[in-house]
């Protein structure tokens, strides 16, 4: 299958991935993924949402829409001339534009571009047979035994299974149809919880729409491989992320808001290569931009001046306080750590070598720690069968506290710690058990689909 997939490389197959990762978003659907983080001294309320599908977001049509421009010039015959005059004081009186002609001033773009680059409008048609739209279908059942009763008769409502949409964006790597894009475009792990798509289907730059399948996809650095049945296709030119340099010129494509606006290219520079953030709980290395990545843009190509891949489109920082926003705070996957998941998606369909302890979890806070007299950590709500966690003697209930000597109080620091190794790795594992600190002895496991991680979350928890 694989022999045709750009990625393979035996110098990029490894067994061992060391980085944890994310979260996610849509097309016409009632689901918003947040996140939330305080700024000292300013109230404002920060939140990264990522953007594309899976999570779903109501979709905004723009039809009948009216803008009101506001004027920052009044034009008013009877201004005061005496006015007019004092503005001018001071001025030559030439009216031609001032000019330096002892050198030629180069432009932002040219100053930000690689010395190998390309114009941009045949960068843009270039990689434009090589983006896809993706369309997702998600099903979801209400819940509503938590919403009250039903419609005042004394007996809560039956709840219909309903159908939920979102779109994304995709880009072609082989002629014989493997498309990336990001898991959350087709895996919805919301707080509403679909799932994976029921449906997906692909939609190229000549318009015509193909049915695809799933191969895989990995929730933790939130890619995911679509195939199509076709052959021929125009796959994308990729580079080297770790060639990139802050303030270096990219280009972003994708179609944010949906199909309406397929194609739309955005531009903008690096503000960082290697920015760590948390994205719901998982920690993230990626490229930071300014070009404008808006929902619909998740799994679209983030390109150098060259017109090579050099990330994949994932989220946005934005927030709002009052009337203030927050933009151009784009991030992208970079494509170098890209290629070594999508290489074991497709010849593995699970990433290999990731440590699995085997547990869910949930937080012990400050004041469930008062109320059950139980430390500040991570609360075992249960053991899988087989697991390391199970081999190693951890048991529901047990509350871990320390790992290899470091404290940890929530599952955010848990898998930070425990993602430093790999699998077969033995690490020390310290747990309060009705009062009493306890050293355990684990030997991590591989996470794999057989064991349900990272391909599914059956509970409202963290997975270890």
């Amino acid at each position: 299958m694989s022999e045709n997939y750009p990625f393979n490389d035996d110098n990029n197959s490894q067994n061992n991935h060391d980085s944890s990762v994310f979260t996610y978003e849509n097309h016409s659907a009632p689901i918003k993924k947040k996140n939330h983080t305080g700024l000292k001294a300013v109230a404002f309320v920060l939140s990264l949402a990522i953007v594309g599908a899976g999570s779903i977001q109501v979709y905004k049509y723009f039809n009948d829409s009216e803008i009101e421009v506001s004027e920052f010039s009044n034009n008013n015959d009877n201004s005061d001339s005496s006015s007019k005059a004092s503005v001018q004081q001071g001025l030559p009186e030439s009216t031609e534009p001032y000019q330096d002609n002892t050198r030629d001033i180069p432009s932002l773009i040219e100053i930000a571009s690689r010395s190998d680059s390309k114009y941009l409008p045949d960068i843009v048609d270039t990689i434009m047979p090589s983006v896809v739209g993706v369309a997702s279908t998600f099903e979801y059942t209400p819940d509503y035994s938590t919403m009250g009763w039903g419609w005042g008769f004394g007996v809560p409502q039956q709840s219909e299974t309903q159908e939920v949409h979102g779109t994304g964006t995709g880009i072609i790597m082989s002629d014989d149809g493997y498309i990336v894009t990001n898991a959350h475009v087709i895996y919805d792990d919301s707080e509403y919880k679909c799932g994976e798509a029921v449906e997906v289907s692909v939609v190229f730059s000549d318009e015509t729409e193909h049915e695809a399948k799933i191969i895989a996809y990995d929730t933790e650095t939130d890619i995911a491989v679509l195939k199509v049945n076709e052959t021929g296709l125009t796959p994308a030119e990729f580079g080297d992320s770790e060639d990139l340099r802050v303030g270096e010129l990219v280009i972003a494509v994708g179609n944010p808001l949906g199909f309406d606006l397929f194609g739309s290219v955005t531009s903008g520079i690096v503000s960082a290569k290697n920015r760590k953030i948390d994205i719901n709980e998982k920690s993230m290395t990626l490229i930071q931009t300014d070009a404008a990545i808006n929902e619909g843009n998740s799994g679209g190509p983030l390109l150098n001046s060259s017109g090579q891949v050099i990330g994949i489109n994932s989220a946005k920082m934005s927030s709002s306080y009052g009337s203030a926003s927050i933009e151009g705070l784009g991030f992208a996957i970079p494509i170098n750590e890209a290629k070594i998941i999508i290489d074991d998606l497709i010849n593995y369909k699970y990433v290999k070598g990731r440590p699995q302890i085997g547990i869910t979890t949930v937080d012990v806070t400050e004041s469930v720690s008062r109320y059950y007299d139980i430390p500040l950590g991570v609360y075992v709500q249960s053991v899988q069968k087989g697991s390391a966690a199970e081999l190693a003697g951890i048991q529901k209930g047990d509350v871990i506290i320390d790992i290899e000597g470091e404290t940890v109080t929530n599952a955010t620091e848990l898998n930070k710690i425990k993602n430093e190794y790999k699998a077969g790795d033995t690490i020390t594992i310290t747990i309060n058990r009705a009062g009493q600190d306890i050293q355990v002895s684990l030997v991590l496991q591989e996470a794999n689909a057989d064991k349900g991680t990272p391909f599914s979350d059956e509970t409202s928890v963290d997975e270890n």
